[in-house]
């Protein structure tokens, strides 16, 4: 009971200390709070849009390919005698890669001449001679049918008078008459034989021509001034009509094929400048529109075309990727900024001007990149000024342009 009183005493004790200490101090217990002090103004550095006249190009990517490829074949069957080239060889238009064994055909042609000099001599012209124009009449077999078919009118138009002086009998008549009509049918007969000898004498023309067409053809000749990229037969080999021998492929100039999106179809012409860029070499190449595809390909929703693509120095080559911009326009005016003046938030681009000592925010719509500048298609015109590296300002905060 003791502890009891001494504890509450104590207590009271200092509820009373505690009151006295509020009563000394009132004016400190009052007091307000101070406010806070302003933000100072933040520096700013101020550039302009610029209105610049710049080439409007189309980006795109494509593969390189060789203006023209062939593959060189035998025209006839044969052993393959020599081949002069190999992969990666320089070849000129007409230069012989490759030859057949010609001996076989060698000795056709000269059956085909024998042949013809044969057909000659029986219409009786020269055998070595060139000109195959004979006149019929002239043949020995058809003046040997007109002297008998002469003999036999003779001998009809005398039978005729004796029959008419009545010295020999009907059948002698008759038989002069049947002989006639045996004579006429006779140089019908060598006239007819005439012709067939000409028409003879054409097809073992046309004969020495195909076999010396055909010894000509063992020959393997380059149609185009290309490179081997394959070789494909062997010297020895026997090969059938059709047979692959070599690759051929042109490398100068090369088509570049890429495929530009469908909304920027309508802008690509022939005749327009391409850039052209390959791995691994830093050097930039110029090509020209050579061909636009008559449709849109249905799958990607992309045009196809072709650009042509010098290569005097063969530095491209045929198969290679490429990076592409197309031309479209020379001289096109367009607003540009820093890519560092231009904010995205929430998929919304923005950039920050000044005005009144106040940021504003100005949205913007942009377009292609070139290098560290922006293209802004909408929300700017050329010479307002932006905030050229906004960071986190905010609209409508103070701030101070750096002179």
């Amino acid at each position: 009971m003791r502890y009891c009183l001494i504890v509450l005493g104590a207590l009271a004790g200092m509820a009373l200390a505690a009151g006295g200490c509020q009563r000394d101090n009132p004016a400190t217990a009052a007091q307000p709070p101070k406010p806070a002090a302003a933000a100072a103004p933040r520096s700013v550095r101020v550039v302009p849009a610029l209105l610049e006249k710049v080439p409007r190009t189309v980006e795109a990517t494509g593969t390189l390919a060789a203006d023209e490829q062939v593959i060189l074949g035998t025209k006839v069957p044969g052993r393959l005698r020599e081949i002069s080239v190999d992969l990666g060889s320089r070849v000129h238009k007409s230069q012989v890669v490759g030859r057949i064994d010609p001996g076989d055909y060698q000795h056709r042609l000269e059956q085909a001449v024998a042949a013809l000099q044969q057909a000659r001599a029986r219409l009786g012209l020269s055998p070595d001679g060139t000109d195959d124009r004979v006149d019929p009449e002239q043949t020995a077999i058809v003046r040997q049918a007109r002297a008998v078919l002469d003999e036999a009118k003779l001998t009809r138009d005398r039978m005729t008078r004796l029959w008419d002086q009545q010295l020999i009998a009907r059948a002698q008549l008759d038989s002069a008459q049947f002989g006639l009509q045996s004579a006429e049918g006779r140089f019908q007969d060598a006239l007819e034989e005439v012709r067939n000898r000409q028409a003879i004498l054409v097809q073992r023309r046309s004969e020495v021509d195909l076999a010396r067409q055909q010894l000509a053809d063992t020959a393997l000749v380059s149609p185009i001034d290309a490179a081997v990229s394959q070789r494909q037969a062997s010297t020895g080999e026997y090969l059938g009509v059709g047979a692959p021998v070599v690759t051929l492929v042109r490398t100068h100039p090369l088509r570049l094929r890429l495929s530009v999106p469908e909304r920027e179809a309508a802008s690509v012409k022939v005749g327009q400048s391409v850039r052209v860029r390959v791995e691994g070499d830093p050097g930039g190449h110029q090509g020209t529109v050579a061909r636009l595809s008559p449709q849109i390909a249905e799958l990607n929703r992309t045009l196809l075309i072709e650009a042509e693509v010098p290569n005097e120095r063969g530095l491209l080559r045929p198969g290679a990727f490429a990076r592409a911009e197309v031309v479209t326009q020379v001289d096109q005016p367009m607003v540009t900024l820093p890519a560092s003046a231009v904010v995205v938030f929430a998929g919304v681009e923005k950039v920050m001007s000044v005005k009144d000592g106040k940021s504003v925010e100005i949205r913007v719509q942009t377009g292609r990149r070139q290098g560290d500048r922006v293209e802004v298609v909408s929300g700017l015109q050329g010479g307002e000024p932006v905030v050229a590296q906004p960071g986190n300002l905010a609209g409508g905060q103070a701030v101070v342009v750096e002179k």
